[in-house]
Order: structure tokens, then sequence, then C-alpha cells
């Protein structure tokens, strides 16, 4: 260009306008390539952003890449957009308890539940249009994203777009009948907007899909198990010529039904001793086909059962943790190579490399925590180096699958003698082990003052000593509080869980006391004024007593091997919302199947519709049902068919359901309960078990590590659980799965 320029005013005259025309084309011609190449820098850093935000998500990277499919791309993911889809499937979900039947009495009890209010027919449907509108314009954008090829590979989408067609079209039959309509086959269908919605819960569902066949094999063994004994039952408990002596066979063995659905609940003990006793108080020697049973059963099977599924479903979903971890790799590999072909790489790499500044830029708007963007920016300037390699690169973002840690604030620096002596003695250890034999001793108190009015009318208590010790130890709870403030600092002490959960049920019971001195004054020896305010003095006295009890569980951190259950417990509220998730969407379909099946089958006695109900209460059976008073317990409404399934779940006593609900509506309801009981109690609970113990070994084999490190808290998702047992992917299956990216195409 130089040499151009200095020989431009040599030119003859005749050819400077020519020469002048042709200098302003290639100026042109220069600025248009900086366009494009800015542009296409745009696209590159774009691309990368989301690529890592889908590595941090473990979302798959099969979707469109070209800048207006990228912007809508992170707009379906932000958070709002999240927000609205989560809102909307928990209000399609929460319609369940307002339409009818409604939800919305004061008791389920069929004796005296009052007719619910009921919405008018299309306040409910509206409602579920516009969620159903959501969901469309979900299920369309999704399909847009991924593109017309993935899009028939994806089972779920087209499950999805199948379910939709299903619901409106019943939503049309609905209201065409005006909402009179008894079966609704979209309720049973909802569960599934929630599942779809969770690559998690798909994962879990995928792998409990996957630990069926085992399981089955187990299963199988159970009934072979469950028929061979019946077969002996009926055979040892059959009909004879006195009745007085065929108590076992009326109650328990009378027909193949019955004799199965006795031996069945006695597998889960639940009629245990009470199937045993006819026989029993006959001939000693019947005990040992019971006990016989119950050892090869319980003892040996269902548990055999547990360690099936903990190892089977322990694999498989350590397969599909291996997936997250790939898609991971692929994501952060995948925004290395688009960045390698920015226009500033220099070309005379021998290598792809990533520069520091474009990777600064793309951290920068890429959405990730706080916590791993800072170490890894960290990292980049500890970087003496000023292109990255795809090792490096990779080494950068594996502060991602690390712990997330968090490190309490530093004590607050007094320069004065006393207040460093004040910090080191309420900051000590042992001035919270002396809280706690405090609040330990309230505990006490109280207990003496609940023992000792236990059999007084309300007339003759005294809440004179009660109020009296409540209102000297909530006292020294208040200035145990501000003495850890000041010998911790305000911000070091909320950072503490422990110390939040005391400082709140602290100010609670400060308010709490100075609004019962408000209303009843001091106490004093005969303290018993008459009811005034909101509450009587005793609901005070007693709401206060109850979160002094509440209070006391400040002393599990200072038990380690309490704390280390607690926090095994606490992670997997948090880690596995996947198998409540699950659970969920179960209790949703079987709780309106039940609605459907058993709805106005209880009706309370003395009514003439009741076959077979219309029983005198001196001449109920005992056990049953009626004589039980489970009214409550029924498929009314969907809040009382929830709990009805929660009580058959814990399968105490599930035996008054079979027996009721086969005599309510149809013998063939047994099937309905079984089948509950199989999914929820035998398969789901059994899955649970397994998470837990995986969960709590992964804990207990780790503390050792960790006990020094009193000052940091460690939080671990489930993928990091399994992190130590993981196997990285190589270069070469990376490589070749990027080059089968349906919309990115790779220079090299």
């Amino acid at each position: 260009m130089e040499a151009g320029a200095e020989a431009e005013p040599l030119l003859p005259p005749r050819h400077w306008r020519a020469a002048r025309g042709l200098w302003r084309q290639r100026g042109r011609a220069r600025s248009a390539a900086e366009d494009g190449a800015g542009a296409d820098n745009d696209l590159y850093i774009n691309q990368a952003i989301v690529f890592i935000e889908d590595a941090i998500q473990y979302r798959s990277i099969n979707h469109r890449v070209d800048s207006k499919s990228l912007w809508l791309y992170r707009w379906y993911y932000s958070k709002t957009c999240q927000w609205i889809l989560s809102l909307t499937i928990t209000v399609i979900l929460a319609l369940a308890f307002i339409e009818e039947p409604s939800s919305l009495s004061v008791t389920s009890d069929v004796r005296y539940r009052l007719p619910a209010w009921n919405p008018p027919c299309g306040l409910t449907e509206s409602l579920e249009l516009l969620c159903f509108l959501v969901f469309v314009l979900d299920v369309s954008v999704k399909s847009y994203l991924i593109g017309w090829k993935e899009f028939w590979k994806n089972k779920w989408l087209m499950a999805y777009i199948l379910t939709l067609i299903v619901s409106l079209a019943d939503w049309v039959v609905s209201l065409s009948f005006f909402c009179k309509e008894s079966v609704r086959i979209r309720r049973i269908l909802r569960p599934f907007f929630l599942l779809q919605n969770s690559s998690m819960m798909k994962k879990t569902l995928k792998s409990i899909n996957s630990t069926l066949p085992e399981m089955a094999s187990v299963v199988l063994l159970l009934a072979v198990h469950l028929s061979l004994f019946t077969m002996f039952a009926m055979l040892l408990f059959a009909r004879t010529k006195d009745n007085q002596q065929d108590k076992e066979w009326v109650v328990y063995f009378r027909n193949l039904p019955e004799s199965l659905t006795s031996l069945l609940v006695l597998l889960t003990t639940a009629n245990n001793p009470d199937v045993m006793i006819p026989a029993y108080s006959k001939n000693r020697a019947y005990s040992i086909f019971f006990i016989l049973f119950t050892v090869l059963g319980n003892l040996f099977l269902m548990n055999l059962l547990t360690a099936i599924i903990y190892n089977q479903f322990r694999g498989y979903l350590l397969k599909s943790v291996q997936s997250s971890l790939f898609r991971r790799r692929l994501g952060i590999r995948a925004a290395f190579e688009v960045l390698s072909s920015l226009k500033e790489t220099p070309a005379s790499a021998q290598q792809c490399c990533v520069s520091v500044g474009a990777l600064l830029q793309v951290l920068q708007k890429a959405e990730m925590d706080s916590r791993c963007k800072q170490a890894i920016m960290r990292s980049l300037k500890m970087c003496s180096c000023d292109q990255l390699s795809a090792a490096q690169f990779q080494k950068l973002f594996e502060e991602l699958d690390k712990d997330a840690i968090k490190q309490h604030p530093p004590s607050p620096e007094y320069q004065s003698r006393f207040m460093q002596k004040m910090q080191f003695a309420f900051g000590h250890a042992y001035f919270g082990y002396l809280g706690n034999v405090v609040a330990l001793a309230n505990i006490i108190s109280i207990c003496v003052v609940l023992v000792m009015d236990a059999d007084k009318q309300p007339s003759e208590r005294d809440d004179f000593f009660l109020g009296a010790i409540n209102c000297f130890f909530i006292l020294y709870y208040l200035l145990e509080m501000l003495l850890k403030i000041l010998a911790m600092g305000l911000k070091r002490y909320l950072s503490y869980p422990s110390n939040r959960f005391d400082g709140l049920l602290t100010v609670i019971l400060l308010i709490l006391e100075i609004a019962t001195f408000a209303v009843y004054g001091f106490p004093h020896p005969g303290w018993r004024p008459e009811f005034m305010g909101l509450l009587s003095l005793w609901d005070m006295v007693r709401l206060v007593n109850m979160l002094i009890v509440f209070r006391f569980l400040r002393i599990i951190p200072n038990m380690k091997f309490m704390a280390l259950v607690v926090t095994t417990l606490l992670d997997l509220v948090k880690n596995l919302r996947a198998f409540a998730g699950i659970l969920l969407v179960v209790f949703y379909a079987f709780a309106i199947t039940g609605i459907m099946l058993f709805k106005g089958a209880v009706v309370p006695l003395g009514n003439t519709s009741a076959a077979n109900t219309t029983h005198d209460n001196g001449t109920l059976q005992c056990g049953t049902y009626e004589q039980l008073e489970y009214w409550p317990n029924n498929f009314d409404d969907f809040a009382a068919a929830v709990v009805t399934l929660w009580d058959v779940m814990v399968v105490n006593n599930w035996q008054v359901f079979l027996d009721a609900f086969s005599r309510y509506a149809s013998p063939w309801a047994k099937i309905y309960f079984v089948a509950w009981w199989l999914i929820s109690s035998v398969i789901w609970v059994n899955l649970f078990v397994a998470l837990l113990l995986e969960n709590f070994i992964h804990k207990w084999d780790r503390r050792c590590q960790r006990e020094s490190l009193s000052d940091i808290e460690y939080q671990r998702t489930v993928e990091l659980m399994f992190r130590d047992v993981l196997e990285e992917p190589t270069e070469e299956e990376l490589m070749e799965k990027l080059h089968q990216h349906p919309h990115l195409q790779l220079c090299r």
C-alpha cells in the first residue's frame, strides 16, 4: 500500500480518474470484508456463549446456531421464560383442587362434609386453555430450535404434541357437554407437562425403565412365592364340618381372591399377627406356616429386591450422569471450536487455539455462577500465554465440576483489649454448648409443667410458672444472640444456617412474648385472664412452648454424626427433586384415576344405597373401615384421594382399604390398590432408599477429609456425587459427535 501511495502522484494526468476509481473500489471491498469478518466474529462469540451455557446446564447442543435462533434460544432459556413455564405447569396441576369435584371444604369425612363450592363451567376451562396456549408456544419454539430432522428423533417432543392434541380435543368435548361429563382424559395427562420439562426427571425415568427387567425377576419370584403359599393355605385351612373351628377359613381363606389378598397383606406385615391368630389358637404348629411365609417373603425376597434396585439403579443412574458429563464436555469443546474460527486467531498457529481476550468476552456475557466465573477469570489472569489450546480451554472449565464452596466472612477485629476478650469468650464453642444446656433446661422445665398439668382442667391451670420461666429463657436467648453477633459480626453470624434458624426463632419468640404481655399483662400468681385478642393466653403460651421445643434442634450442628445425617437429608431434598417429581406424577395420575373409579362409592352408614353397610354400630366387625371410622379416606375429591393414596403407600392397615372399596365399589378395586402398592411402596420407596444410601455412603467416605475444614461448607449435586467414578470422554469421541451436529459446520 505504501508503494502504491508513493507511485500515485507520478501517474500521467489521463489515468488519474481511472486510478482514483480503482482505489475507491478496493476501499469498498476492504470495508465489506471487514464488516463481514466482524459479523462472523459476533456470531462465533454468541455461539460460544450459548454452548457454554448449554454445558453448564447439561443441555444438548443439537440446535440451530444462526444469529436469530441463538437469540430465540437464549430468550427461551432465560429465567423469565422458564419461570412462566414453571408457573403454567403449577397452575394446570393445581386446577385439580378447585375443579369439580372441588377440594374446597373443611373436611373430607363423608358424614360431616358440606357441599363444596364448585367453579362455574368455563372458569377453570379458561385457565386451562391459557395453559395449553403456553404449552403450544413452548413446543413450537422447541421444535423450531432443534430442526425438523432432530424433531423426528425426539420421542418426548412427539409425545408432547400428541398429549396437547388429545387434551385440546377433550377440552372441546367438555365445553360441548357444559362440563357435565364424568370422565376427563386430559386430567390424567397433565403430569406429562411436568415430566417433559425436567431433563433430570427424564433421565431418572429412563433409569427406572432400564431397571424394570431386573426388578421383574424378583417380582415374579415374589408372585410364585405368594401363589404357592396361597395353595398351601387353602389346603391347610379348608372348610370342615365343625363351623366353630373354621374361623381362619371364614375370615381369611374363604376363596382364592381372599386368600391371595390375606397373604399379600401379610407380605407387608400389615395384618400380622391377626391373620395367624385363629389357626394359632387352634394349634400352635400352624404358626410355622406363617413364620416361614414371612421370613421367605418379607425378610429375604423383599430385601433382595431392595438390593437389586440399589445395584441396578445406581448403575443406570451412573450411565445417565456419565452422559451428562459428556454433554458438558461437548458443549465446552464446541465453544472452543467456534472461538478458534475467529478472524483474530493467528493463521500461523500449528494447532487450533483461542485467544484469552475472546474467552474473557464470552465469560462476561455468559449466564453462569459468579463463583465459577470469578475462578475462571482468576486462572486466565494467572496464565502467561495469550492463546489457549483445547486442553487448556477444557481445563479452565473443570471449575464447573468442583464442589460449591461457601466460606464464611471473617470476624471483626477489635482494637480494645476488653472487646477482644469478649470476642474470644462469646465466640468460643463452649458458649454455644452453654446455650445448648440452657435450651435443654428449658425443654425439661416445660416437660415438668406439662406432666404436672396433664390431668388438670383449663380453669384449674395456673400459667404463672410457665409464663415466668418462658420469659426468663427468652431473655437469655436474646442476650445469647446479641453476644454472638458482637463476637462474630452480623455477616458472619448470618452466614451460618444454624444461627439464622436460631436467630429467627428468637426474634419470633420475643415478639410473641411482648404481644402476650401487651394483651394479658405480666405473669403473676393466678395468671388466668379472660380471652382477649386473637388467641387466648393458653394458646399464646402453647405457641411459645412449641417454638421453644422446635428451637432445640439447634443442637444438631454440634453433634457430628447427627449433623452428617441431617446434611444428607438436606442434600436429598435439594438434589433429588427428580424423584419427588416422579412421585408427584404417579400420585397425580393415580389420584385422578381413583376419582374416576371410586367417586361417591363410600357412603355413610344408614344410607340405603350402600350395599352391605347398613349395620348397627354395635354389630360392626372389629378392624373394618366403618368400625375404624376411616370415612375421611375416600376418592370424592382430589385432596382426599391424595391422602388416601398416602395412607395406602405407608401400608399400615392398608387391608382395610382393600376390603372397603371391594365392598363399596367392586371386587376388582383390589387391582388398583395392589398396583399402587407395587409402584409406590415397592419400587419408588426402594429407589429412594438406594439414593439415600448412595448419598450417605459418599458423605461418610469423605467426612475425614473435611473434618479440619469446619469453616467451609460444601454443597454437592447428583452429578458431583458420582464425579469420582466418571470417565472423561476422549478427543476422538468429542470431535466425532461435533462433526455429526446437524446445524454446525466445522472448518476441520
